[in-house]
């Protein structure tokens, strides 16, 4: 089972921002919401820890220099207009889009607000980290996110009205300003591409508004996706962490920030040594940008992706698995323009390769708006380089479904694939209807699924329709058992299938050994 599936089956406790205080004065609203996304940058250079001691046996040395440096950051949330139900009108409620972002439907606990009583001002607590002696301050956009006010509390208990400089909920990230009588102590950027798993970590921050806390542990793994964006690169760290501790720096035995603290994973509300931060290396840059003010351009190439398994490199000719997968072209979009097709396996751009999509998702990310970049591309087993000019990315990133949107429908009769255990048949005015496709759609609609057979097993589902075999459309039934017959006549291991399933289009490799 992978670390996603686990996150979406289990309650999650997924927000570290908001150690939520209820006083009497102003508004009625209880709790921020928040969202996340990363993009990769590069940082300052730190030397890996050797062991797993402290240093002369104490990390005192270490607080005594980062801890200083460490804020707690305040917020008064905006009051939202309630209905009758005693929810935001906007339907949102507290926390619903971060959660649904990180984790989706499955197992989410539904968080609730505190009684709402006439003339209440809620307040969130959280975390944040001083990266300039002026005042600058970098913390978690879910920290700040839906604040009419920010207040900065010192390590030394000086409280600081806070201007927000830049946020950027792609990459859950903020930066604030404090004005100070004199210059304030300060935190240096490490190098997060240089942590090993293994390597001991201190977490600082405020957990439930108890006071500024130090906890030390290691880092569990590395490039953790919570699939909560395209960036997503997270430390997974076992050094407890709750709420409260959202924008709060990670620290390696040196002192230097190497990631900000931003999530966890638990299945009761409290810390279970599962934990995660934002790498300082993609954090970086982000936050430099944020610190001029503005917003941050992302680039747009406009394509559906996915991994590229060994089934599937199989299936096309590829002698290896890896690249990009373009599952999906959008009408229009700069890779549509420059005669990039479904099917295409991108396997390096601007010079850079890419080993899977997300290489590709931040690497476009990264660049401007309107930059012309060559991708080297793999089509129907030969290489080819497209040029294709970035667009702007102005819509933000949608959280794909992974249930069965067209339910499951029956039929008396379609045509069998004995050897991947399918039951196709055609469409139908009914299927239409229940699976909401065009009256223009055409493919070869799962009716049945053989569980013991190599459908099954490559997550083919009833419901699915197959729009293609081979990166050839089909159009009916018929077709796609002559043109999955044919793919078995020619010797390949697998076939690909191109699914449409809801909202989007994914390729499926089905192995004939599996059969």
């Amino acid at each position: 089972m992978s670390p996603s599936s686990i996150l979406r089956r289990h309650r999650v406790a997924a927000l570290l921002g908001a150690a939520l205080i209820i006083s009497p004065v102003v508004v009625s609203f209880a709790q921020s919401n928040g969202s996340a996304g990363l993009s990769a940058v590069a940082a300052t250079t730190q030397t890996p820890v050797a062991g797993i001691t402290a240093p002369n046996g104490s990390f005192a040395p270490i607080i005594a220099v980062t801890k200083p440096a460490v804020v707690t950051v305040t917020t008064v949330l905006k009051a939202q207009p309630e209905g009758d139900d005693g929810q935001p009108l906007d339907g949102n409620a507290p926390f619903d889009q971060f959660f649904q972002q990180f984790f989706g439907d499955q197992g989410m606990p539904t968080p609730k607000s505190p009684p709402q009583q006439q003339g209440q001002r809620a307040e969130a607590l959280g975390s944040g980290f001083i990266v300039g002696a002026d005042g600058t301050i970098v913390t978690n956009n879910h920290v700040i996110d839906g604040a009419s006010s920010i207040k900065v509390t010192l390590d030394d208990g000086t409280e600081l009205p806070a201007k927000l400089v830049g946020h950027d909920a792609k990459n859950d990230l903020a930066v604030l300003k404090i004005k100070a009588d004199k210059p304030l102590p300060t935190v240096k950027w490490g190098d997060s591409d240089k942590l090993m798993t293994g390597d001991q970590v201190l977490a600082i921050g405020n957990p439930f508004g108890i006071g500024t806390t130090v906890t030390a542990g290691i880092v569990s793994a590395r490039g953790r996706d919570l699939h909560s964006g395209p960036f997503d690169d997270f430390i997974q760290i076992d050094a407890p962490i709750n709420h409260g501790n959202s924008g709060g720096p990670l620290v390696d035995v040196n002192g230097n920030v190497i990631g900000i603290n931003t999530a966890i994973y638990s299945p009761n509300g409290g810390s279970v040594g599962v934990g995660f931060a934002i790498p300082s290396d993609q954090a970086q840059k982000v936050v430099a940008k944020l610190m001029k003010g503005g917003d941050i351009e992302y680039g747009y190439l406009g394509v559906q992706i996915q991994p590229v398994t060994q089934d599937v490199a199989s299936a096309i000719g590829l002698d290896h698995p890896g690249g990009a997968l373009v599952s999906a072209v959008t009408d229009g979009s700069p890779a549509a323009k420059a005669g990039i097709e479904t099917g295409d396996v991108i396997t390096s751009f601007a010079g850079q390769e890419v080993k899977d999509p997300k290489d590709l998702s931040r690497a476009v990310a990264d660049v401007s708006p309107g930059v012309k970049e060559t991708l080297d591309v793999w089509r129907k087993g030969k290489v080819m380089q497209i040029s294709a000019a970035v667009g702007r990315n102005t819509e933000d990133e949608k959280t794909a479904s992974n249930g069965n949107e067209g339910g499951n429908p029956s039929a008396e009769q379609g045509l069998r694939v004995p050897s991947l255990g399918l039951g196709l048949t055609d469409l139908t005015p009914d299927l239409r209807d229940q699976l909401n496709l065009a009256d223009n759609q055409r493919g070869a609609v799962v009716a049945r699924v053989n569980p013991d057979k190599a459908a099954s097993a490559a997550g083919i589902q009833p419901g699915d329709l197959i729009v293609g075999v081979d990166q050839t459309p089909v159009k009916n039934a018929r077709q796609a058992n002559q043109a999955i017959a044919e793919v078995g006549k020619s010797g390949k291991k697998s076939v690909l299938l191109l699914i449409d399933r809801g909202d989007s289009q994914i390729f499926v490799a089905v192995p004939f050994a599996a059969g």
